[in-house]
This record gives C-alpha cells, sequence and structure tokens, in this order.
C-alpha cells in the first residue's frame, strides 16, 4: 500500500491535536509537514506535546504547499483560513479534507470549479462523525412522512457559527424530500425576538452553547399522536477521527468536490 503524505492545519487545536494522533497511528499515513500561524519555522518536536514527531511547521501556506510534496491536506482551521488553505492546496496538486463550518454556496461554488479545473478531490464535512453523518440521513428518510421538524443543537460556549453547519447541512437535506411548510400557528407571535430560532423553510432551529457540552444535534419530527426523535452526541472529539480517516481514504480516488461525508457513506 502506498503511503498517503498528510498536511495538517491547525495542529495545535483540540481537533488538530486529535488529528496529529490519529494520523501517526495509521499505518499508511505519515505527517510530512504542519501549518500553524504562530510556530512558522519551528519542527513538530519542538512544540509542546508533539515531541517525537519529525515534521516541519510553516506559517505561510504557499510556501508549505511549494516546499513539502503532499498527497492530502487536513485542514481543521476556521472558514476563511480553510477556505484559502483548500485552494491554494487545490493550486498545488494536494487533495484537501476539510472539517470547519460556515463556509458559503459562494465558497463551495469556486471550489468545485476549481476542483474541475485541476482535476482533484475536495472533501468539506460540516461533521466528521459518523453517527452523526448517520442521524442526518435518517432526518432525510423521516422527513419525507412527517413534514413538522424542529433541529436543537447544542455546541461548548468556544464555537463560533450558529447554527452549526451540521443543523444547516441537516436542514438543506430534509428541504430537498419535503413539503415546504410554515409550521406553528400562522397567528403565532415571539414576544421575544428569537424565542422560535431560526426559520430554514419554515423549520425552526435552536443553537444552545454552553461549557461542557461537545457536539449534540437532535432532530424531532411531530404527527398526530406521536413524535419521533432522533439524537447525536459526540463525548469526545476522538469520536471525529473516524469520518476524517474516511474522508483521506476517500479524497485521494476523487476528482471533483464533496460536500458532506452522507455523501461518501453508503
Amino acid at each position: 500500500m502506498e503511503t498517503i503524505k498528510i498536511i495538517i492545519a491547525g495542529p495545535r487545536g483540540r481537533m488538530g491535536r486529535e488529528a496529529v494522533k490519529m494520523v501517526q497511528e495509521t499505518e499508511g499515513y505519515r505527517l510530512v509537514a504542519a501549518l500553524d500561524k504562530k510556530h512558522g519555522g519551528m519542527n513538530m518536536n519542538d512544540i509542546e506535546g508533539f515531541h517525537g514527531i519529525d515534521a516541519p511547521v510553516y506559517s505561510d501556506p504557499e510556501k508549505c504547499f511549494s516546499d513539502v510534496k503532499a498527497d492530502v491536506l487536513i485542514d481543521l482551521t476556521t472558514p476563511e483560513v480553510g477556505m484559502l488553505h483548500a485552494e491554494t492546496a487545490l493550486t498545488h496538486g494536494i487533495r484537501p479534507v476539510v472539517g470547519t463550518t460556515g463556509f458559503t454556496n459562494e465558497d463551495l461554488e469556486r471550489l468545485d470549479r476549481l476542483t474541475k479545473e485541476t482535476g482533484l478531490g475536495c472533501i468539506i464535512a460540516p461533521n466528521f462523525a459518523v453517527g452523526a453523518i448517520l442521524m442526518m440521513k435518517f432526518s432525510q428518510m423521516a422527513a419525507k412522512y412527517f413534514a413538522d421538524v424542529e433541529i436543537i443543537e447544542l455546541h461548548h460556549d468556544q464555537k463560533l457559527d450558529a447554527p452549526s453547519g451540521t443543523a444547516v447541512k441537516t436542514a438543506e437535506m430534509i428541504k430537498s424530500v419535503r413539503q415546504s411548510k410554515e409550521q406553528g400557528h400562522p397567528n403565532e407571535k415571539e414576544t421575544i425576538e428569537g424565542a422560535r430560532g431560526a426559520n430554514i423553510d419554515g423549520m425552526h432551529v435552536h443553537s444552545v452553547r454552553l461549557p461542557g457540552l461537545i457536539a449534540h444535534q437532535q432532530v424531532m419530527f411531530g404527527a398526530d399522536g406521536q413524535m419521533l426523535t432522533l439524537r447525536h452526541d459526540s463525548f469526545n472529539r476522538a469520536s471525529f477521527m473516524s469520518g476524517v480517516k474516511l474522508s483521506v481514504d476517500t479524497v485521494v480516488k476523487q476528482n471533483s468536490l464533496v460536500y458532506g461525508l452522507e455523501n461518501i457513506i453508503e
């Protein structure tokens, strides 16, 4: 089996540290460099928590992708930085796997055009937890039979975007099979603005942010005399690594943009 050479952007983050560990422990993977705005010019071995890992650290993505021969970029940073890294990686023949949320439709269209121009794969995943992807797929199935649905997503209080990318993606998947419907009483009025959450095609989406949480979501379907609730909980960030590994193994065989792991999970 040919070794997959990997660059990780954001290695000091909570997700990044798990990704470094996963790459180190996976047969057939090799960490060849890291992108870190703070420690450019150093070696991973010199950064606290990464002793024994020999890989150069860059702060400039252009220089990194020019200097280092790599197959895949794993980016676990922010939407703005992730977008820059993904575009730059593709122009250097490196396939991106990006795990940040908050990409706009315009961002995705630009990446789609770039993958077609380069013939390289790119995977953007709002959520890497396989269980969360199954919850999304099951929700899409259920929406064919339950038109009334609300989404509650719960995350740690350091998360920057609301609603989460997973919640938005879930709503989009449901919308694709659900007949458009404004839910609740037609004369409903919020006595406090925002009480009913965000409105996506008549569905309501609620965001909870509290310390102690990691990543959780429940999708509630209601009908006369019954309720169906689908819920997924990630209790630590290691839960996302199975999806990161699946993405790396898949992207090296792709030549187009994939948005969402539901598209590569049978």
